[in-house]
Parts: C-alpha cells; structure tokens; sequence
C-alpha cells in the first residue's frame, strides 16, 4: 500500500453542518420504507430505489451534484471499472445524483460513465439514509481520484454551470454524498457518509469489499489542494 499523502485541511465558507437523521448502521436492514422510495432514470422513469439490489449487492455511491468538479472526476474514475470485473464478483455498480434527471445523460457524457445511474431530484432518500448537509472540517488524505486544484476545479464547475442548457447547480450544493454496499434484499453490508467534498471513499477499498479486483488509477499525477 502506497504511503498515506500529506494532509491537508479543507475550509469551506458554504453551509454550515446540519444534522441529518442518524439513518441505518451496517448490518441492519435497509427499512421497506426507504426501498420503495423511487429514483429516476435517463428518461425520467421511476424505480423504486430497492429494486436497484433486490437480486444482488451493489456498490451505491451518491454523489454531492452532477457540477461539482471533485465528483465529476471521482465519477471518471468509476467509469475505468471495466464491466468484467463486476460480472466476475456478481456486483452492480451504481450512482444517485440529486439533479434533474435531464442532466444525467450529458453527465456521463462528460465523464465517460456507463454504469447504472439515478436521481433523487427531491433528496428523499439522502435524508433518511442520513447523508450530511454543509461541511465539517477535516484533515483529509490526498485522494488519488482528484486531478484538479481547487481554482481550476470550480473554474470548470462555473463554465459547465453557465454553458449548459439549464442553469442551476444540478443539486444542493450544501448536499453531501456517500457510500453504501446493499443487497441482496434490502442487507446493508457497508456505509459511509461523506463530512465533506474531499471525504470520499478511495474506490478500490470499496471494491475490495465486494471481491472485486483492483483498479489502477494512478497513472496520472495527484494535485494536493490547499
């Protein structure tokens, strides 16, 4: 394992923390409630969000909103998964977006992703899955799926915002994300909520979990932000 990159501190002048709803633990039971809440495909169809891993686990990784650059590229990086490593270990791979659903199809456009991906336009289920609001201050290991500074990073999130062809932040920018291992049924085997932008879990740890192989996404060089 590589050794850890230097720490650096990450002071957001956005929305201070809320506290969310404490949501499921690992090991517990997603509650039927939630499962049958619906997210929105590519088209705007509803599936209720259960559906997504009733037959076999997932990796479920929701993201802050479809502009912001750091997500954006840790979404690039899940799209270098190739599908045969999933088929092997019987995992489906999957993001929840909390945008419009038309901003899905010109999202994976730009970041090349072809995996399962969904909205929850009204953040119903980050609420009761207990995903954060605003932004802790944390120490944070370099992340090996950010390639931008942050001057450059939200350069490029305000020209997207401005050029598309609808101009909004594409979800709550105060929104945080995380990551879950479910199924199959309603099992949750792993959770993790993000304490901020930079609090994402390095994927290959996550597909580690589920007995899927390692992915190489180091060969290109790591900014640090500051």
């Amino acid at each position: 394992m590589a050794a850890p990159g230097p720490v650096t501190r990450q002071v957001s002048g956005g929305a201070a923390p809320v506290p969310a709803p404490s949501g499921p633990e690992r090991g517990q039971s997603l509650a039927a409630a939630v499962a049958e809440l619906p997210v929105l495909d590519a088209r705007g169809q509803r599936v209720p969000f259960g559906a997504l891993f009733r037959e076999r686990r997932a990796v479920v990784v929701f993201v802050r909103h479809f502009l912001c650059y750091i997500c954006k590229e840790y979404v690039e990086d899940l799209a270098r998964i190739p599908k045969s490593f999933l088929q092997e270990a019987n995992v489906t791979l999957i993001v929840i977006g909390q945008s419009s659903y038309h901003h899905i199809e010109s999202f994976c456009k730009l970041t090349g992703y072809s995996h399962e991906i969904y909205v929850d336009p009204e953040r119903e289920i980050y609420k009761r899955l207990g995903m954060k609001r605003g932004e802790e201050i944390a120490s944070s290991g370099q992340s090996p799926h950010v390639k931008s500074n942050l001057l450059s990073g939200s350069l490029q999130s305000l020209w997207r915002a401005v050029t598309g062809p609808l101009f909004d932040f594409q979800g709550d920018p105060a929104q945080q994300g995380g990551t879950l291992i479910l199924g199959p049924g309603n099992n949750i085997h792993f959770i993790h909520r993000d304490k901020n932008r930079l609090d994402h879990k390095p994927i290959n740890s996550v597909l580690q979990l589920v007995g899927v192989q390692h992915v190489n996404f180091t060969n290109r060089p790591s900014v640090i932000h500051v």
